[in-house]
């Protein structure tokens, strides 16, 4: 069973998340912010996580507390749910068009935060969403979930689009790191842990 539910309450924001690594994409999201709450509907759906976050934050203030955060907890969550990483494949690559724009994102799950996006759209906007704050997301992802993401965008001039290649190229880079390898008898490490 490879499920995890948290919360995290803080001054600035309220979330719960709660996952089920091996589900179909169900679930719900609802973050206050339309355009991440996209964004995390993506994601669910191509990882085929079960995944509901609910999170509720300083928004009129700024959107960046509410989207940190809300990395914050599902990076552990997704932590909890890989256990010991024991029989996972570890590795993760996915490029995905759209439209114009491709992204790719490779990742490992070996235990090592770090976080490195290459994106010449980073201060452009979607609406009132700035896309730099999915490298905020995902670094918080990255050092809770105790994984290394690499998200490079080819090309692209449509900032909706290269945040929906983003998140679907992290999604399928996910879910083919976290997916069960048959042949793998203990953790994908030499050092013998993650």
């Amino acid at each position: 069973m490879r499920k995890s539910s948290l919360e995290r309450k803080t001054k600035e924001t309220e979330i719960s998340v709660s996952l089920d690594l091996d589900g179909s994409g169900e679930g719900s999201i609802s973050t206050g912010i339309g355009f991440f709450d996209h964004m995390l509907e993506l994601f669910k759906k191509h990882a085929l996580i079960d995944l509901s976050i609910k999170a509720k934050g300083d928004i009129d203030v700024d959107y960046h507390h509410t989207v940190e955060d809300t990395g914050l907890v599902l990076g552990k969550a997704l932590d909890g749910a890989l256990g010991g990483r024991k029989g996972i494949v570890r590795y993760g690559f996915a490029s995905i068009p759209m439209d114009e724009s491709l992204c790719e994102v490779s990742l490992d799950l070996g235990g090592r935060p770090f976080v490195a996006m290459q994106s010449p759209m980073k201060h452009a906007f979607v609406r009132d969403f700035e896309v730099k704050l999915l490298e905020e997301f995902f670094r918080a992802v990255s050092v809770e979930g105790r994984m290394n993401i690499h998200l490079r965008q080819i090309c692209g001039d449509e900032a909706h689009h290269v945040c929906e290649g983003f998140f679907k190229a992290f999604a399928r880079a996910l879910r083919q790191a976290a997916a069960i390898d048959p042949r793998e008898r203990g953790v994908p490490s030499s050092k013998g842990v993650i």
